[in-house]
């Protein structure tokens, strides 16, 4: 009682009554006075009693300074209190330091101080010191009122969910609320506890165990959905595990949801996704719980789970686990849904296959198609050769479909029109008629528009005949397992013959659960109707001694009745209704996916034969790329040396003409000198006609002869040119006939030649001829001559002289000075030309190179991605193994799903 008071302030209620409690100020005072006068006064009371008056009348500084003077029991409270008004004041600091002082055994004080700081750390936003206050509050008194409710509200509040969690955790197992166990499930289902360890909930299930298990059902399974995908799934399966381990399964119970999750979490782990060494030491124990809390639903598929992996990892399964599994297989009287399972880990086996790149093949998996269609009775006609079982099949389907023999399986299935599709392991193509089908290996999917098989819902499949080779019979027993039934044709004329016979009994060893029934055909040969009927009669008493359970048709395929055919209907649904469809067709997908599974296991042996193939033939072809590039090299440096060459002869040609004619040119100027000429001027005369001569003579002469060399020197080089793409056309198809595709197109650049063309026309349509200085230049000859004229020439008896002077220096002089020059300047561009072929003929093999050496650095590309590939299958091959491993698993839990209700014989 007195606490309550002390808590509330109302300590004073202890010195009034009900007729003072109006003015409890003057009631202490007066007792405070009374108080006084005594030798030896108590007034710590009073003045306690008196702070909380003042404190509820907001005067904090009178109440803090009563409780200053507090020496008794009290003293503690008192400091609360000072602590509370100076908090009432603001002023934080000293509140904070004045709660920190308070020293006390007093479990309620100390809880109410704790409140009050963490009431001030959250005003002040220290968030960190008020969790650790409120935190330390709760372990101390966590029954005090509403204490744990104030900091549930807390961490919510500031999304601390560690602490939330942890508080609801610790409260649920010390209260064993039912409120706290189903506030855990909403933090769980709200995904706060994810990153929490999953040993840190035992504790709580196990708590949880002994007062509500459908409420640790609940929890368990929130849990186990919150870990899905996380990085603690498998510590949370180990944990799980370990739990379950330790209690007693209430048969009473029933863990319907738990029991549900169990088998997500094998198929799961049996999915592909994980190896063999993450699995060892969790799957064991995992199905042997599974096993322990399945209930009747679940049962059939924990205890073949158990077996399958007791099975094919001995020794790790408890036995007795084992045997319990066994009896409860055996007590089972229903399969469940067997067909969707394996239907599933097929796609499953698929959708992995395909993520590493393996093919299973077009017609594992329209088999599989096929065998997911239930709605359609799968009827295998087989037969020896000469039978008439293509007139048979053609009869019913009222075409002559099957004219020749044809090496492929078919599968007639009735459809509104008519499509024909031919399905390999590579490819799936349609198909214009049966004739087109390629060799054996393929299957056929033949749609076509019968009422027979549309109204029977019946699809007739083909296999070509037994002749008994061993490729033969792989091919008969792969299509065996898809059939529904057996339709044997037999021969009227030598019915069930001892080769027909031996030819069954490989079959039923085969497929021993395969109804076979018989048609006897050809019937209509056997004149007699007696005869015929001792004929039925004696076939079906032989066939009798081999297959009991087998009826037997007499048919004649020459005789079109519609009785006939609504006969051999009824008789065919007559057998199919006896067939077991679903059990039969996953007993059939079972057979392909062990088949599928094998030859994964064989492909990984073939896909590293293929990768060190495949690295020791791009080796082999980049060594030849960089040979055709040396090749190509060889045959630049050829072309540009005879292209070079042969431009060079023709340029020489021209400049040797020009040296030899350009004197002469010039020597012949002296035709007009005559002896009346003006010897003053002469020479500048001479001069010019001089340079017109040899501008005519370069313009009108010698750029019609270059042009000419040139057109014939491109047309050299054109040849040359073809010479060598006809080379890289010669290479391209040797390299694109081993790469077996068209990889490469080595073309080389011809524009070349057009550019060339261009050029030469630029240069040949006239090349400027500056005027050339050639007797107008200082030397010793030019200057006397020159000199002689202007000083002799107006003499009339001198000009003969100067006549035969000049005539001899025009016509002896050898111009080497101008030839030179005029010479250089009419071939500098034809020069500068030439300084560019060597980069033209390299521009003209640009191309071909590119491409080989891109090739190269693909095909070496290709190398190290091989290597790469076959060093990981080298180096980790559980990595394709254990998947396997683990789907064999899958299977053989299937398998011993559909031996339920059967005996077995314990191991």
């Amino acid at each position: 009682m007195v606490e309550k008071q002390l808590i509330k302030k109302e300590f004073y209620q202890t010195f009034t009554d009900e007729n003072d409690a109006s003015q409890p100020s003057r009631v202490l005072g007066e007792l405070y006075v009374k108080e006084q006068q005594k030798d030896v006064p108590d007034l710590s009371y009073i003045r306690f009693a008196q702070g909380e008056v003042y404190y509820a009348n907001y005067d904090f500084e009178a109440a803090i300074f009563k409780w200053e003077n507090i020496d008794n029991e009290l003293e503690p409270w008192a400091k609360k209190n000072m602590a509370d008004a100076y908090f009432a004041l603001e002023i934080l600091s000293t509140a904070e330091s004045i709660y920190k002082s308070v020293q006390t055994d007093n479990i309620i004080l100390k809880t109410e101080v704790s409140l009050q700081l963490f009431t001030l750390y959250v005003q002040q936003g220290k968030l960190d010191s008020a969790t650790k206050v409120i935190k330390e509050a709760v372990v101390l008194n966590p029954d005090y009122p509403n204490i744990t409710e104030i900091a549930r509200t807390f961490f919510e509040e500031h999304g601390d969910a560690r602490n939330a969690v942890e508080l609801a955790v610790n409260e649920a197992i010390r209260t064993q609320s039912l409120h706290w166990f189903d506030l855990l499930n909403t933090y769980i289902q709200d995904g706060l506890t994810k990153k929490i360890q999953p040993d840190y909930f035992m504790d709580v299930l196990m708590a949880l165990y002994h007062s509500d298990k459908k409420r640790l059902e609940k929890i368990v399974v929130s849990l186990w959905n919150s870990y899905k995908g996380e990085d603690t799934y498998f510590s949370w399966i180990r944990d799980m595990d370990r739990f379950l381990a330790e209690i007693e399964v209430d048969q009473s119970v029933s863990w319907t949801e738990l029991s549900t999750l169990y088998q997500q979490s094998f198929l799961d782990l049996m999915s592909g996704k994980y190896l063999l060494k993450q699995l060892s030491g969790i799957v064991p124990n995992h199905l042997s719980n599974w096993l322990k809390i399945s209930d009747n639903s679940h049962g059939l598929y924990s205890a073949s789970a158990v077996l399958a992996w007791s099975e094919l990892f001995p020794s790790t399964i408890k036995v007795s686990a084992a045997e319990e599994a066994e009896n409860v297989i055996a007590a089972f009287r229903t399969r469940g849904n067997g067909h969707e399972e394996s239907l599933r880990l097929f796609d499953t086996i698929t959708a992995w296959a395909e993520q590493n790149e393996v093919e299973i093949g077009n017609r594992f998996k329209w088999l599989a198609g096929e065998l997911a269609d239930l709605n359609t009775h799968h009827l295998l006609i087989a037969g020896s050769p000469g039978n008439g079982k293509s007139a048979f099949i053609n009869a019913i389907l009222g075409e002559n479909i099957l004219e020749h023999d044809v090496q492929a399986a078919v599968l007639f299935k009735g459809d509104e029109d008519n499509e024909i599709t031919e399905i390999d392991d590579s490819e799936i193509r349609h198909i214009p008629e049966l004739a087109s089908a390629s060799a054996e290996g393929t299957v056929i999917d033949f749609k076509i528009s019968s009422r027979f098989l549309t109204e029977n819902g019946l699809s007739l499949f083909n296999i070509p005949n037994f002749r008994g080779t061993r490729s033969e019979r792989n091919e008969a027993v792969q299509y065996l397992h898809l059939a529904d039934s057996l339709l044997f044709v037999l021969d009227a004329g030598s019915p069930f013959t001892e080769r027909e016979r031996d030819m069954l009994v490989k079959i039923a060893g085969e497929a021993p659960n395969l109804p076979v029934h018989f048609l006897l055909n050809n019937i209509a040969s056997i004149a007699d109707e007696q005869e015929a009927i001792k004929l039925v009669d004696d076939t079906w008493t032989r066939i009798h001694g081999y297959f009991q359970e087998a009826k037997l048709f007499a048919f004649s395929s020459n005789y079109e009745s519609t009785q006939q055919l609504s006969d051999l209907a009824e008789f065919i649904q007559a057998n199919a209704s006896n067939v077991n469809t679903v059990e039969r067709r996953n007993s059939n997908l079972l057979f392909l996916i062990r088949e599928t599974i094998t030859m994964l296991l064989k492909s990984r042996v073939e896909m590293e034969n293929g990768l060190i193939e495949s690295i020791k033939w791009n080796e082999e072809m980049a060594n030849k790329l960089n040979g055709a590039i040396n090749q190509l090299s060889d045959v630049e440096k050829e072309k540009i040396n005879i292209i070079q060459k042969s431009y060079r002869g023709r340029k020489q040609k021209i400049k040797n003409e020009l040296e030899d004619q350009i004197p002469k040119l010039l020597q012949g100027c002296s035709d007009i000198i005559e002896e009346d000429s003006d010897y003053g001027s002469l020479h500048v005369k001479l001069n010019d006609e001089m340079n017109r001569r040899i501008r005519e003579y370069l313009s009108e002469t010698m750029l019609p002869k270059f042009n000419q060399e040139l057109e014939e020197w491109i047309e050299f080089s054109k040849n040359e040119f073809g010479e060598s793409q006809a080379f890289l056309a010669d290479m391209s198809d040797g390299f694109n006939s081993m790469f077996e595709e068209e990889r490469i197109k080595l073309e080389c650049d011809f524009k070349v030649l057009d550019d060339w063309r261009r050029d030469a026309d630029r240069m040949t349509s006239g090349v400027p001829v500056d005027t050339v200085n050639i007797l107008l230049r200082f030397t010793p000859s030019q200057f006397l001559l020159k000199s002689a004229g202007k000083l002799f020439g107006a003499i009339q008896q001198n000009k003969v002289m100067l006549y035969n002077k000049y005539t001899q220096f025009v016509e002896n002089e050898d111009y080497e000075e101008a030839k030179t020059l005029i010479i250089n300047n009419f071939m500098q561009p034809f020069e500068m030309f030439e300084r560019t072929l060597q980069r033209d003929v390299t521009i003209f093999f640009r191309n071909p190179f590119r491409v080989l050496k891109q090739t190269v650095e693909e095909t070496q590309s290709e190398i190290v991605e091989k290597q790469a590939s076959l060093d990981q299958i080298r180096t980790n091959p559980e990595l394709y193994r254990d998947p396997l491993r683990m789907f064999e698993v899958r299977l053989r839990q299937l398998e011993w799903m559909e031996m339920a209700g059967k005996q077995l014989s314990h191991r």
